[in-house]
């Protein structure tokens, strides 16, 4: 399956100086995909190397030009659809349908970045003195690290490459060891659609040295990073050092608001598909319910009727819904929480274990929790799996103020028929994210990110190649 790829430095695919390779599980069978290139200390330097020169090239490349080759990207995604929806099924274990989904949105991304290249404004501020003039522009950052994660690493690879070939920067780009061939698949392309040589690096291996000796180089000027809060953190101190610019998608824990004028057969629907995305392996996947008293049984009812008719399964056959957990150890945290949940009073309305039928791979069973309260354990922690704790409430004020004690502020959902509730709800939401009466939140188009400890920075819509960029202002005196 890794044979074709390897390491990516200096346009040209290669193995690692000391030709290691680690084994890649697929997570529905428990079977090896193959073995993919383990960096050693050398590619890393090899790839910071290829960057620097990269960078030269590619900023001083015309904005038409850069626009032209990130279009041809997004096009030739489009084309290589199913492929790339089979690396994500073999890889992190989503179905067909969802990687085909991902495809599609990682090919938006690069589309949108393409116009955002044409779109870099600076400006001309009216001087004071009558001999001079101000003028203010954008330039790239440099060099950039590109940190990705395992559970969409199509998109939040593309989300990071993307915006950093529309500003001009060169990137190293760092997948996780769980999902290698995706974004191998992704850089392949970037090579096929006329990247210059050194523009687009990548690096297979050991998340933690790789990430270290990128950020402790003088080349890396910004890292991007999408992971957990505690590796957030981690990063972020070793960025310190190096007064790099770092954006942060981290942790999320995201509340979903049912108010009683709710349609709750719609909600039901939306609550499913958000819920159950990935396994629930989402950032912005929905982990506290809240539904006002009064609708609580009947939301309650109509869930578990959808989620029982969810079928499980290897993500390759075609009418599977929900594919597994994508490593044993995520298997044994979602069982680990659940019964701490259940220790702590918590009452299983459904699921609670491993579904029946299944010899091998890490499937988990949709499971939904009564009796919660604020305090337990699952509604501080990310579950980040199919866990779905449920609580009432009985006014406004008391479920804002309910969801917004976390430190984790990344999306928040709110359903309600009163535009009036809607708009005060969204507005005090303490998330870089909120949706409304709709389960959609990450598309191209739209600033994507959080707050609180869920990081800072923004992927996506027209503010995120700003992070990108250093703003420079030259005071032009017109007589020399």
């Amino acid at each position: 399956m890794y044979e074709k790829f390897g390491q990516f430095i200096n346009g040209k695919w290669q193995k690692s100086e000391n030709n290691e390779t680690y084994d890649v599980i697929n997570p529905a069978t428990e079977e090896i995909i193959g073995k993919a290139s383990k960096a050693g200390r050398g590619d890393v330097d090899k790839a910071l190397k290829s960057a620097e020169a990269g960078l030269k090239v590619w900023r001083n490349t015309p904005p038409w030009q850069r626009s032209y080759i990130i279009r041809k990207i997004a096009d030739k995604i489009r084309e290589k659809q199913e492929v790339l929806a089979k690396w994500l099924t073999l890889e992190v274990g989503k179905p067909l349908v969802e990687g085909t989904g991902e495809a599609g949105g990682a090919a938006d991304i690069f589309e949108w970045n393409a116009e955002e290249t044409k779109r870099i404004y600076g400006q001309t501020v009216e001087s004071r003195f009558p001999d001079t003039r101000v003028h203010v522009y954008y330039q790239p950052v440099g060099v950039v690290a590109a940190l990705v994660p395992w559970n969409f690493p199509l998109i939040l690879a593309s989300r990071k490459i993307s915006t950093a070939l529309a500003a001009g920067c060169s990137v190293i780009c760092k997948p996780d060891v769980i999902t290698p061939g995706t974004v191998m698949e992704l850089v392949d392309i970037c090579k096929e659609c006329g990247v210059p040589e050194g523009v687009v690096n990548l690096l297979s291996g050991d998340p933690a040295s790789i990430s270290e000796q990128l950020i402790e180089s003088d080349i890396v000027k910004k890292v991007s990073i999408t992971g957990s809060t505690r590796v957030g953190k981690l990063i972020l101190k070793k960025a310190a050092d190096k007064v790099q610019r770092v954006t942060m998608e981290l942790s999320g824990h995201s509340p979903f608001i049912v108010f009683e004028d709710s349609n709750i057969d719609k909600v039901a629907d939306m609550a499913i598909t958000a819920k159950f995305r990935n396994n629930g392996q989402v950032c912005i996947s929905p982990n506290r319910f809240y539904i006002q008293e009064s609708k609580k049984d009947e939301f309650v009812t109509k869930f578990i009727e959808r989620a029982k008719k969810l079928k499980i399964g290897n993500g390759m056959d075609s009418d599977v819904q929900l594919g597994p957990l994508t490593t044993s150890k995520r298997l044994s945290e979602i069982e680990e929480l659940v019964e701490t949940t259940k220790k702590e009073g918590a009452k299983i309305l459904l699921g609670g274990k491993r579904p029946s039928g299944f010899n091998k791979g890490y499937f988990y069973e949709p499971t939904v929790f009564d009796d919660v309260k604020d305090n337990f354990t699952i509604m501080k922690q990310e579950p980040f799996g199919p866990l779905v704790p449920v609580l009432s409430f009985k006014n406004f004020d008391e479920v804002i103020e309910r969801a917004n004690d976390n430190d984790l502020g990344l999306c928040s959902y709110i359903y309600t028929n009163s535009m009036e509730q809607a708009h005060r709800a969204s507005e005090l939401m303490e998330t870089g994210c909120v949706a409304v009466n709709t389960a959609a939140v990450a598309v191209a188009e739209a600033p994507f990110g959080g707050i609180k400890q869920t990081g800072y920075g923004r992927e996506g819509g027209s503010m995120a190649i700003k992070d990108y960029l250093n703003i420079k202002y030259t005071h032009l005196g017109l007589k020399g």
